[in-house]
Protein backbone atom coordinates (compact mmCIF):
# COMPACT_ATOMS: atom_id res chain seq x y z
CA UNK A 1 0.00 0.00 0.00
CA UNK A 2 1.13 3.53 -0.68
CA UNK A 3 0.07 6.66 0.78
CA UNK A 4 -0.54 9.63 -1.83
CA UNK A 5 -0.39 13.36 -0.39
CA UNK A 6 -1.65 16.24 -2.38
CA UNK A 7 -0.23 19.57 -2.03
CA UNK A 8 -2.17 21.24 -4.71
CA UNK A 9 -1.92 22.15 -8.30
CA UNK A 10 0.18 18.93 -9.54
CA UNK A 11 2.51 18.69 -6.58
CA UNK A 12 1.85 14.93 -4.46
CA UNK A 13 3.80 12.73 -2.51
CA UNK A 14 3.95 9.02 -2.65
CA UNK A 15 5.24 7.24 0.50
CA UNK A 16 5.88 3.50 0.96
CA UNK A 17 6.02 3.04 4.53
CA UNK A 18 9.81 3.49 4.17
CA UNK A 19 10.58 5.90 1.06
CA UNK A 20 9.04 9.11 0.34
CA UNK A 21 8.78 10.29 -3.28
CA UNK A 22 8.20 14.01 -4.27
CA UNK A 23 6.82 14.86 -7.75
CA UNK A 24 6.56 18.64 -9.11
CA UNK A 25 7.13 19.89 -5.87
CA UNK A 26 5.58 23.72 -6.40
CA UNK A 27 4.91 24.82 -2.79
CA UNK A 28 5.58 28.27 -2.82
CA UNK A 29 3.57 30.53 -4.28
CA UNK A 30 1.07 27.91 -5.16
CA UNK A 31 -2.30 29.53 -3.97
CA UNK A 32 -3.66 25.72 -3.23
CA UNK A 33 -0.74 24.73 -0.84
CA UNK A 34 -1.13 24.12 2.68
CA UNK A 35 2.35 23.26 3.91
CA UNK A 36 5.42 25.04 3.36
CA UNK A 37 8.43 23.73 1.36
CA UNK A 38 10.75 23.28 4.65
CA UNK A 39 8.09 20.77 6.20
CA UNK A 40 7.85 18.11 3.44
CA UNK A 41 10.53 15.03 3.67
CA UNK A 42 11.49 13.50 0.45
CA UNK A 43 14.21 10.95 -0.59
CA UNK A 44 13.80 11.37 -4.17
CA UNK A 45 12.31 14.30 -5.96
CA UNK A 46 10.71 13.90 -9.20
CA UNK A 47 10.65 16.53 -11.48
CA UNK A 48 8.64 16.12 -15.09
CA UNK A 49 9.48 19.70 -16.56
CA UNK A 50 10.93 23.01 -15.72
CA UNK A 51 8.10 25.15 -16.06
CA UNK A 52 7.59 27.04 -12.34
CA UNK A 53 4.41 25.49 -11.15
CA UNK A 54 6.18 21.89 -11.49
CA UNK A 55 9.89 22.83 -10.88
CA UNK A 56 8.90 24.84 -8.18
CA UNK A 57 10.80 24.24 -4.80
CA UNK A 58 12.53 20.92 -5.88
CA UNK A 59 16.04 22.34 -5.69
CA UNK A 60 15.64 23.57 -2.39
CA UNK A 61 13.64 20.31 -0.68
CA UNK A 62 16.50 18.27 -2.42
CA UNK A 63 19.00 20.19 -0.55
CA UNK A 64 16.91 20.14 2.78
CA UNK A 65 16.75 16.35 2.37
CA UNK A 66 19.77 15.00 0.79
CA UNK A 67 17.29 13.56 -1.86
CA UNK A 68 18.16 12.10 -4.77
CA UNK A 69 16.32 14.37 -8.01
CA UNK A 70 15.52 12.24 -10.84
CA UNK A 71 14.55 14.08 -14.18
CA UNK A 72 16.02 14.93 -17.68
CA UNK A 73 19.88 16.33 -18.02
CA UNK A 74 18.67 19.46 -19.14
CA UNK A 75 16.89 19.88 -15.71
CA UNK A 76 19.50 18.60 -13.78
CA UNK A 77 21.68 21.74 -14.87
CA UNK A 78 19.62 23.83 -12.82
CA UNK A 79 20.14 22.17 -10.20
CA UNK A 80 23.88 22.06 -10.43
CA UNK A 81 23.31 26.16 -10.34
CA UNK A 82 20.55 26.41 -7.66
CA UNK A 83 21.52 23.37 -5.37
CA UNK A 84 25.13 22.56 -5.80
CA UNK A 85 26.18 19.08 -4.81
CA UNK A 86 22.76 17.40 -4.70
CA UNK A 87 22.29 14.06 -5.80
CA UNK A 88 20.90 13.73 -8.98
CA UNK A 89 20.23 10.94 -11.85
CA UNK A 90 19.42 11.90 -15.13
CA UNK A 91 17.32 10.03 -17.75
CA UNK A 92 15.65 10.21 -20.85
CA UNK A 93 12.12 8.87 -22.86
CA UNK A 94 11.83 5.00 -22.50
CA UNK A 95 14.35 5.15 -20.11
CA UNK A 96 14.16 2.48 -16.66
CA UNK A 97 15.82 2.82 -13.32
CA UNK A 98 15.48 0.89 -10.62
CA UNK A 99 16.09 2.64 -7.58
CA UNK A 100 15.69 1.24 -3.68
CA UNK A 101 12.04 1.45 -3.90
CA UNK A 102 11.22 -0.19 -6.94
CA UNK A 103 11.06 0.66 -10.83
CA UNK A 104 10.88 3.78 -12.39
CA UNK A 105 10.38 4.51 -16.42
CA UNK A 106 10.40 8.04 -17.81
CA UNK A 107 7.73 8.39 -20.49
CA UNK A 108 7.03 11.04 -23.01
CA UNK A 109 4.28 13.69 -22.48
CA UNK A 110 2.93 16.45 -25.21
CA UNK A 111 4.16 19.62 -23.52
CA UNK A 112 6.97 22.35 -23.23
CA UNK A 113 9.68 21.81 -21.26
CA UNK A 114 10.51 25.12 -19.71
CA UNK A 115 14.11 25.01 -20.76
CA UNK A 116 16.30 24.86 -23.95
CA UNK A 117 16.79 21.53 -25.29
CA UNK A 118 14.70 19.76 -22.36
CA UNK A 119 11.07 17.98 -23.04
CA UNK A 120 8.53 17.09 -20.87
CA UNK A 121 7.91 13.49 -19.06
CA UNK A 122 5.48 11.59 -17.31
CA UNK A 123 6.52 8.94 -15.17
CA UNK A 124 5.63 5.07 -14.30
CA UNK A 125 6.73 4.19 -11.08
CA UNK A 126 6.72 0.84 -9.38
CA UNK A 127 6.69 1.42 -5.77
CA UNK A 128 4.91 -0.75 -2.72
CA UNK A 129 3.16 -3.24 -5.40
CA UNK A 130 1.10 -0.92 -7.03
CA UNK A 131 2.31 0.57 -10.43
CA UNK A 132 1.32 4.58 -10.97
CA UNK A 133 1.75 6.72 -13.45
CA UNK A 134 2.13 10.29 -13.28
CA UNK A 135 1.51 11.67 -16.78
CA UNK A 136 2.82 15.45 -15.75
CA UNK A 137 1.83 18.30 -17.91
CA UNK A 138 0.51 16.52 -21.24
CA UNK A 139 -2.03 16.99 -23.98
CA UNK A 140 -3.55 13.40 -24.87
CA UNK A 141 -1.65 11.42 -27.45
CA UNK A 142 -2.03 7.98 -29.09
CA UNK A 143 0.92 6.77 -27.45
CA UNK A 144 -1.07 6.91 -23.87
CA UNK A 145 -1.85 3.36 -25.39
CA UNK A 146 1.04 1.42 -25.71
CA UNK A 147 1.77 3.03 -22.38
CA UNK A 148 -0.91 1.28 -20.58
CA UNK A 149 -0.30 -2.02 -22.90
CA UNK A 150 3.48 -2.07 -21.37
CA UNK A 151 2.64 -1.44 -17.78
CA UNK A 152 -0.34 -2.75 -16.18
CA UNK A 153 -1.00 0.50 -14.34
CA UNK A 154 -3.14 0.56 -11.13
CA UNK A 155 -3.40 4.48 -10.73
CA UNK A 156 -2.92 7.20 -13.43
CA UNK A 157 -2.49 10.72 -12.04
CA UNK A 158 -3.77 12.98 -14.30
CA UNK A 159 -4.33 16.61 -15.21
CA UNK A 160 -7.37 18.24 -16.16
CA UNK A 161 -7.36 21.89 -16.23
CA UNK A 162 -7.41 22.29 -19.82
CA UNK A 163 -5.50 25.60 -21.27
CA UNK A 164 -2.43 24.10 -20.69
CA UNK A 165 -2.81 20.42 -20.75
CA UNK A 166 -6.04 17.44 -21.65
CA UNK A 167 -9.14 19.05 -20.33
CA UNK A 168 -11.77 16.81 -19.23
CA UNK A 169 -13.02 15.23 -21.93
CA UNK A 170 -8.92 14.39 -23.31
CA UNK A 171 -8.08 13.56 -19.68
CA UNK A 172 -11.49 10.76 -19.75
CA UNK A 173 -10.47 9.47 -23.21
CA UNK A 174 -6.71 9.10 -21.69
CA UNK A 175 -8.71 7.10 -19.36
CA UNK A 176 -9.46 4.64 -21.88
CA UNK A 177 -6.57 4.51 -23.60
CA UNK A 178 -4.28 3.59 -20.60
CA UNK A 179 -7.46 0.99 -19.32
CA UNK A 180 -6.59 1.84 -15.89
CA UNK A 181 -8.61 1.15 -12.72
CA UNK A 182 -7.90 4.39 -10.87
CA UNK A 183 -7.44 8.02 -11.30
CA UNK A 184 -6.84 11.09 -9.28
CA UNK A 185 -7.59 14.26 -11.22
CA UNK A 186 -5.15 17.09 -10.71
CA UNK A 187 -3.65 20.76 -12.21
CA UNK A 188 -7.07 22.01 -11.89
CA UNK A 189 -8.79 25.15 -9.95
CA UNK A 190 -5.45 27.00 -8.96
CA UNK A 191 -5.97 29.44 -11.08
CA UNK A 192 -9.29 31.20 -12.81
CA UNK A 193 -7.98 29.85 -16.11
CA UNK A 194 -7.63 25.94 -15.36
CA UNK A 195 -10.99 26.26 -13.38
CA UNK A 196 -12.89 22.60 -14.06
CA UNK A 197 -15.51 21.07 -12.21
CA UNK A 198 -13.79 17.83 -11.10
CA UNK A 199 -17.44 16.49 -9.90
CA UNK A 200 -18.38 16.18 -13.84
CA UNK A 201 -14.89 15.04 -14.70
CA UNK A 202 -15.45 12.01 -12.17
CA UNK A 203 -19.17 11.20 -13.58
CA UNK A 204 -17.68 11.34 -17.51
CA UNK A 205 -14.95 9.23 -16.92
CA UNK A 206 -16.59 6.48 -14.51
CA UNK A 207 -19.59 6.79 -17.28
CA UNK A 208 -17.05 5.86 -20.44
CA UNK A 209 -14.24 3.63 -18.46
CA UNK A 210 -13.70 1.20 -15.89
CA UNK A 211 -11.86 3.44 -14.05
CA UNK A 212 -13.19 5.12 -10.39
CA UNK A 213 -12.34 9.12 -10.04
CA UNK A 214 -10.74 9.70 -6.72
CA UNK A 215 -10.92 13.02 -5.86
CA UNK A 216 -8.16 14.73 -3.12
CA UNK A 217 -8.18 17.84 -2.03
CA UNK A 218 -4.90 19.72 -0.88
CA UNK A 219 -3.53 18.98 1.73
CA UNK A 220 -5.50 15.40 2.18
CA UNK A 221 -4.23 11.78 2.08
CA UNK A 222 -5.08 8.53 0.11
CA UNK A 223 -4.17 5.47 0.52
CA UNK A 224 -3.66 3.59 -2.48
CA UNK A 225 -4.66 -0.10 -2.84
CA UNK A 226 -4.80 -2.42 -5.25
CA UNK A 227 -8.52 -2.25 -5.47
CA UNK A 228 -10.72 -3.54 -8.67
CA UNK A 229 -12.21 -0.48 -9.82
CA UNK A 230 -15.01 -2.91 -10.98
CA UNK A 231 -15.63 -4.52 -7.77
Amino acid sequence: MVKFTYYGHAAFLLDDGKYKLLFDPFVTGNPAAKVKAADIKADFVFVTHAHADHLGDAPYIAKANNAEVIAIPEILNVFETDAPNVKFHGMNIGGSLMLPFGKVRMVFAEHSSGIAGGIACGFVVYVGGLVIYYAGDTALFSDMKLIGQKDNIDWAILPIGDNYTMGMEDAALAVQMLNVRHVIPVHYNTWPVIEQNVQDYKKLTESTSRARVHIVESGEDLQLELVDAEA
